[in-house]
């Protein structure tokens, strides 16, 4: 059992240090432990209903000594699980005592009595219990517990008064009842290192109490009161000693130890929970706080009530401080968040005004890029048109010239040779009207050569039965060749007519009745020069 303990001290020790960087630390092990007391209390229940079976079966069967050794054990356990029952069973063994006349036990219940009285919070009557033991009854391992229990009622009264006027008077008490204990005990034995490790701790030799209680938890199979006596006390050790992380993992040791098997009248849980409140860890400290104060109702611990209620409004205002400061956080977040926000719109707004213009240029640039686009074509198309229709006007002047040259020459010759009726037969030769005739030819082939679909897109401006039809033999008509000067950029009326040999009112009666036909009335003359030269 011995070794059993210590590894399982060593395994818990070595679990907090091996598991600390991946999160799973003692802390983690205490909130596992408190999420799963239910079980521990029932577990721990299931525990106290065997004994009371066996109270029953001594009660049955069994002798008055050991039906109050029956009510004894029962009371043990109960002693740090529930005060009203453990003080209930105490006093069957009392009264069992009385009855067998046994004065030894009578002193021994006597000292349990003052115990549990003292782990309730009722200080005078557990003063008054012990001073009525008659010392001189008890067998040395009750005089042990008679001067362990009296030193420890001097030292509890001394931590709940908390008065610096009568707390060395009380330690000192309590000091000198230890070392009347150690009298009646091995110094090596549990109670020796329990009643040693107290007393150089009330003394405040640390390195000596720290030595004797790590002897205590490493020669000594513990009960898992006592483990969470010698823990609790080096975490203290520690603590004094400015070893605060060895001090809240002794601490948490403890907390463990005494979750794990339902020890509720515990103080290892309230001084975890004050140690992480000064760390900050408000939340948790005020968890494990209420927990404490739990555990301390349930046992009926007086004291231990007290003063938890004493520290959880510290606690509670610590806490409520740090929400109000993360709400004022928070609030400084929103603010900041908002202003961010409001820069970020505006910066938004700038770069969307940005974008905005750019696009919008950028359409413009297009726009212009379309309309050099469509100017180089108009230039390139007008050039082409100029260079052809240079050539022709060139080739119908020159054809012109020649037959002016050759009419001047026969005329002179047949004058010369005074021949006059000749004359008159070269002049009736040249004919106006087929002159001109050829001349339109010669211009509707150029200007087919240039707009070749010319006449299938000017009819698809009109309905079906409005098509324009050319005569055989013919390139253009008349209403044709109108709108292909128009096309060429000769949009004058009057030229139109000279050059058609017609009245400017006929060019201007083609022009009405054509458009007034075709299906695109408002912007007729806008598709005669949308007509490009090759479709």
């Amino acid at each position: 059992m011995k070794i059993k303990t210590f590894l399982l001290f060593l395994c818990l020790l070595s679990y907090g240090f091996i598991h600390a960087q991946n999160g799973d630390t003692l802390i983690s092990i205490v909130d596992k432990e408190i999420a799963n007391r239910k079980n521990s209390t029932l577990e721990e229940y299931s525990k106290l209903e065997k004994l009371k079976r066996n109270v029953h079966k001594a009660r049955l069967s069994g002798t008055s000594k050991e039906i109050y050794d029956a009510y004894l054990e029962l009371y043990n356990g109960y002693r740090s699980f529930k005060y009203d029952s453990a003080y209930f069973y105490l006093e069957k063994a009392k009264e069992l005592a009385k009855q067998m006349n046994d004065s030894s036990l009578m002193g021994e219940t006597k000292i349990k009595e003052s115990f549990i009285l003292l782990s309730a919070g009722l200080f005078t009557e557990a003063f008054d219990t012990i001073k009525s033991v008659e010392i001189n009854q008890l067998d040395n391992d009750n005089k042990y517990d008679f001067y362990f229990t009296k030193a420890r009622s001097y030292f509890d009264i001394a931590d709940y008064n908390d008065d610096s006027r009568f707390r060395i008077n009380y330690v000192r008490k309590g000091i000198f009842n230890l070392e009347e204990a150690l009298k009646y005990v091995d110094k090596n034995s549990s109670k020796g290192l329990m009643a040693s490790g107290l007393k150089n701790l009330k003394q405040q030799n640390w390195e000596k109490a720290k030595s004797i209680y790590l002897q205590w938890l490493g020669d000594h199979d513990l009960s898992p009161q006592l483990y969470g006596v010698a823990t609790s006390s080096l975490s203290y050790i520690y603590d004094q000693t400015g070893e605060r992380e060895k001090a809240i993992k002794y601490l948490a040791l403890a907390a463990i130890s005494d979750l794990r098997n339902s020890i509720k009248e515990n103080i290892a849980l309230r001084n975890l929970a004050i140690e992480l409140n000064e760390d900050g860890e408000l939340n948790k400290a005020n968890k494990y706080v209420r927990v404490a104060l739990t555990d301390a109702e349930f046992y009926n611990a007086r004291h231990r009530r007290n003063q938890i209620s004493a520290i959880l409004p510290i606690m509670e205002s610590a806490q409520l401080y740090k929400l109000e400061e993360n709400n004022k956080n928070l609030e400084n977040a929103v603010i900041l968040l908002a202003l961010f926000t409001v820069i970020s719109l505006v910066f938004l707004g700038i770069i969307f005004k940005q974008l905005k213009e750019k696009k919008a240029a950028r359409k413009a640039l297009s726009r212009n890029n379309e309309r050099l686009q469509q100017m180089n074509l108009s230039l390139i198309e007008a050039d082409t048109i100029k260079q052809d229709y240079i050539t022709y006007f060139l080739k119908a002047t020159s054809q012109l010239i020649g037959k002016m040259g050759t009419l001047q020459k026969n005329t002179i010759l047949k004058v010369k040779t005074k021949k006059p009726e000749e004359i008159l037969q070269i002049v009736q030769k040249y004919s106006a009207k087929k002159e001109r005739a050829a001349l339109f030819h010669q211009f509707d082939e150029v200007f087919l050569q240039l707009f070749p679909s010319f006449i299938d897109r000017f009819n698809s401006l009109f309905p079906q039965d409005e098509k324009r039809v050319v005569k055989k033999g013919e390139l253009l008509n008349t209403e044709l060749r109108i709108f292909a000067l128009y096309r060429l950029g000769i949009q004058d009326n009057k030229q139109v007519a000279e050059f058609l040999d017609i009245s400017i009112s006929t060019v201007y009666s083609y022009k009405t009745r054509l458009k007034s036909k075709s299906d695109y009335r408002e912007d007729f003359e806008s598709k005669i020069m949308d007509i490009k030269r090759f479709a």
